[in-house]
């Protein structure tokens, strides 16, 4: 459950330590596609992401739907365990931690998974206070503990991006019944949120921002040498870096076409947010400067981002809701080493969902699957993929390279074997 934007120093200790911890026959990798979970364009695509993650030592990299990886926590987790316990073949998965406390986020996953009545009637009096849905929930689970004799103050761990991810990650593994077991590592390095660089356990938010100042030096201390130099290929080749500011022209535009009907029918838009829209792409000149109109005490930066990218991907009420019902209705593989070739084969014989490695035969797939999915909703989940590439790859600073249904062009990812 990763999103790899880019691999970096602090990536590579997990990837060590989660050896570790399981002592793994193999390693499987759930990422996020072109768009990433606080609504941000990843700054390579994920087919050179995936080769990194095959070079640092990941046998099989799956493709997180874009349907969940650039929902909140909440969804981004839900559609990663689902997938990774669809696969009929994971037994352990270890999350990074800025609390390390297992017990303690399994404790705050079990309040959201039961609902108990006091923490639910905590939560409403929170939310209408105008807080935002994670403050409000912050706040309400402070009162539950209090009630409860419990401190209060551990709650405050659930500030830290990692923590809230990870009882997100419990959270969904309760809710279908997953037999998948959890560890924890101890994050270690800046804060993601810190921009500043910070040496070699720099933040994937400043190694991003040394790439925007085109500062080599510091972004190579803070990269395993693979993920430098596959950086390094993709611009020089012209496929990134690309950055939410490249997106900024377009987003407006679009927003300025689009009546208020038009945000009514995408997720997420509640609240009043659908006339914000309308009248800050009006009264701005820059997509950043939309953001700063957008904003407001319930309505967070990184939530904005997400609703402009369900705006342009067209992401219905409907859709998502169904999506987060349901789940992931097929795995795609990105890439695989000969190592996970092996894995891949015994996958499929115990997998809960189609298996989709060549995109052009999706359709084969699905007629062939005896599988219980969503027919429907498979193509919808896959299409949704296809349309955020394709808008993803306009943003390449190469024209050459700009060309859609690059989904369809590009093959898996095979890592040989070194000799």
């Amino acid at each position: 459950m990763v999103e790899y934007n880019p691999f970096h120093n602090g990536h590579l200790y997990h990837l060590t330590q989660a050896r570790e911890i399981v002592k793994p026959e193999y390693t499987i990798a759930v990422m996020s596609g072109n768009f990433c979970q606080r609504g941000e364009p990843a700054v390579i695509d994920k087919f050179a992401r995936a080769e990194i993650a095959l070079k640092m030592g990941i046998d099989v990299v799956l493709e997180l739907p874009t349907t969940f990886a650039i929902q909140d926590a909440g969804g981004f987790a839900f559609g990663a365990v689902s997938l990774l316990d669809a696969t009929g073949v994971v037994t352990d998965v270890v999350f990074g931690s800025e609390s390390n406390d297992i017990d303690f986020l399994w404790q705050v996953a079990k309040i959201l998974f039961e609902q108990p009545e006091e923490y639910k009637s905590f939560l409403h009096e929170e939310l209408k206070k105008g807080h935002s849905f994670p403050n409000a929930r912050k706040f309400a689970l402070m009162r539950y503990f209090s009630l409860k004799g419990w401190n209060e103050k551990n709650v405050l761990r659930l500030e830290k991006s990692n923590d809230i991810l990870g009882v997100e990650y419990l959270h969904s593994a309760l809710r279908i019944g997953s037999s998948i077991r959890f560890h924890t590592i101890k994050r270690v390095g800046a804060e993601e949120k810190d921009g500043s660089f910070k040496g070699k356990f720099s933040s994937a938010t400043a190694i991003r921002n040394l790439l925007r100042e085109k500062r080599w030096d510091e972004t190579r201390e803070s990269l395993p040498d693979a993920s430098y130099e596959i950086l390094m290929r993709e611009f020089k080749e012209g496929r990134g870096p690309v950055f939410l500011e490249h997106m900024g022209d377009f987003m407006l535009a679009f927003f300025r076409l689009k009546d208020r009907e038009y945000f009514e029918k995408i997720h997420g838009f509640s609240e009043g947010l659908e006339k914000r829209f309308q009248e800050c792409a009006r009264q701005t000149g820059s997509y950043r400067d939309f953001l700063e109109c957008v904003k407001a005490k319930r309505f967070t930066f990184s939530r904005i981002r997400r609703l402009s990218l369900f705006s342009v991907l067209e992401m219905s009420k409907e859709f998502v809701e169904k999506s987060n019902e349901k789940g992931p209705q097929y795995i795609r593989v990105l890439g695989f080493t000969e190592r996970g070739r092996r894995i891949l084969a015994i996958m499929r014989k115990k997998t809960k969902l189609p298996i989709v490695t060549n995109m052009s035969l999706y359709r084969k797939v699905l007629e062939k699957t005896d599988l219980p999915v969503d027919r429907n909703l498979f193509i919808e989940q896959l299409k949704l993929d296809v349309k955020a590439t394709n808008f993803y790859s306009t943003f390449f600073p190469s024209r050459e390279e700009r060309c859609g249904e690059r989904d369809f062009a590009i093959h898996p990812v095979f890592l040989r074997a070194e000799t």
